[in-house]
């Protein structure tokens, strides 16, 4: 039933659209089709005062395409941000961010010249405090509303081409939620049609990259939300393991004693929404009838207006004054790590990727592949080298986060230590040859000991014979017989 109250998650947000900045989803934004928001520092778009940026007009690939998805048109994350906005802010040097108000990452300070490597260690690894304080920041996260994103309710087409804008505030845990449903979900022909063969971030060259941007941000909202600079995601390093040795209420919640399906009443997750009940979804899904009436939260008997909320689980009657399915899926949902759609809403899907991204960047590594090993063309839609990743603003294409962790700020624990493993696994065998041979070194070591003594007694006996003999011929005279000078001759010569 876990599944099918997934199901119910995800035909909820069937509607939503991007990723936006909450500076650039107003109808002047969405008409001149320009997120260009200024810069708080000196008020100018992109900080361009400052030479941090300036507001330019978007290149998109022209890189062809594969042919899993056949369509055109049909899908506002194609070409992605073009069907909203064609100029946004092109950062300089240093800076990134929709306005150029961040530095990019692994740099850091006023004028983001300051280098850092921040480093993510295994959760098991942290101290009572560490863990204590990143429980506590996930919490944070689900309570606080994001100062600098919206999501939106509908269509570019449904906004009437931007005159009028349909956003909703979310929470900072929930917009992640959401971009990673917004990415992998289906493609919506109209009516009750639906391509499933597409995915941008899934199944293709950017599932890599996408999800280490995913985790990025994700710190770096944390680290905006508590001041917490160095906050960095732990991993889980599920090699091996018997069981889910972080599915404890000491970590990430184990199970309720009364109800397997539900957290136990003593984790720290245990006061966010629980799920709905087996019978809530079963209605749900029984309704048959994906629209009706005013198509609005007023609607009655709607599969769509039930099951994002507003309308009854146990009728299927519009009442506003409580919130239901949808709404409360979409604060917590257990069990959702088993579907691709919803599962970033499940707080292990953080522990999980951060471990996934460390293998990636073992790999890397260890093979030190050039840029063009990532495919430049014929990739599924968005997979791409130069395709911007959906749904994010600011932009950023995948390949460039085909590189090493530590160009992007960051490392693991983990690799750090399999740094030292190497040097040690390279000098290893030297050494246990070494150890093998050393009686013998220490035999050779002794007996050239020996023989220098003695060559060194030797050379001194004739050296001093020699001195001698140098000696006795200095005390000739200078002028000789002729008979003693040819004798002398031929002792020379032999």
């Amino acid at each position: 039933m876990l599944l099918a109250a997934l199901y119910c998650l995800l035909w909820s947000f069937q509607t939503s659209t991007g990723h936006f900045p909450r500076a650039c989803a107003s109808s002047k934004s969405l008409m001149e089709k320009e997120c260009c928001p200024p810069w708080r520092g000196d008020g100018s778009p992109c900080g361009q005062l400052s030479g941090r940026g300036a507001c330019q007009d978007i290149v998109l690939s022209n890189a062809p395409l594969g042919p899993q998805f056949p369509f055109t048109g049909v899908d506002d994350r194609e070409s992605w941000p073009s069907v909203f906005y064609n100029r946004t802010c092109q950062c300089f040097g240093n800076f990134m961010g929709f306005n150029c108000g961040n530095c990019r990452f692994g740099f850091w300070g006023p004028n983001c010249t300051e280098k850092r490597l921040l480093v993510r260690k295994n959760i098991f690894d942290l101290s009572v405090p560490e863990k204590n304080k990143f429980l506590a920041y996930l919490t944070l996260a689900k309570h606080t509303t994001s100062p600098d994103y919206v999501i939106p309710t509908g269509t570019y087409g449904q906004m009437n081409n931007g005159s009028n804008p349909k956003f909703n505030d979310i929470n900072i845990y929930d917009l992640f939620v959401w971009m990673h449903y917004y990415v992998s979900r289906d493609t919506l022909l109209g009516g009750s049609q639906v391509w499933r063969d597409i995915d941008f971030a899934h199944e293709a060259p950017g599932f890599l990259p996408w999800h280490r941007l995913f985790l990025l941000l994700w710190e770096q909202e944390i680290q905006k939300l508590t001041g917490d600079e160095n906050f960095t995601i732990p991993y889980w390093d599920w090699r091996d393991a018997k069981s889910c040795d972080i599915c404890t209420d000491e970590y990430m919640g184990g199970r309720n004693p009364a109800n397997p399906n539900l957290l136990s009443p003593a984790s720290f997750f245990s006061s966010w929404q629980k799920l709905p009940s087996s019978a809530d979804v079963e209605f749900c899904l029984s309704l048959t009838q994906y629209e009706s009436d005013s198509m609005d939260k007023a609607a009655n008997f709607s599969f769509r207006n039930t099951l994002e909320g507003f309308a009854s689980p146990l009728t299927g009657i519009a009442d506003a004054s409580q919130s239901s399915m949808h709404n409360a899926l979409h604060i917590y949902m257990n069990g959702t790590m088993s579907q691709v759609q919803g599962s970033a809403n499940d707080p292990i899907f953080l522990l999980h990727h951060a471990f996934v991204d460390s293998i990636f960047e073992q790999w890397l590594r260890r093979h030190h592949p050039l840029q063009e090993v990532y495919p430049e063309a014929n990739a599924p839609i968005g997979h791409n080298r130069e395709s911007y990743m959906v749904p994010f603003i600011p932009l950023y294409r995948n390949g460039d986060f085909f590189i090493s962790s530590r160009d992007l700020g960051y490392d693991y624990s983990n690799l750090q230590e399999s740094d030292r493993d190497i040097f040690q696994d390279y000098t290893k065998p030297y050494l246990e040859q070494a150890s093998r041979i050393w009686p013998w070194l220490i035999g050779a070591a002794v007996v050239g000991s020996v023989l220098t003594a003695v060559l060194g007694g030797l050379t001194s006996l004739f050296c001093h014979h020699q001195e001698r003999k140098r000696l006795h011929e200095e005390k000739q005279p200078l002028l000789m017989e002729k008979e003693d000078y040819h004798s002398l001759l031929y002792q020379t010569h032999l």
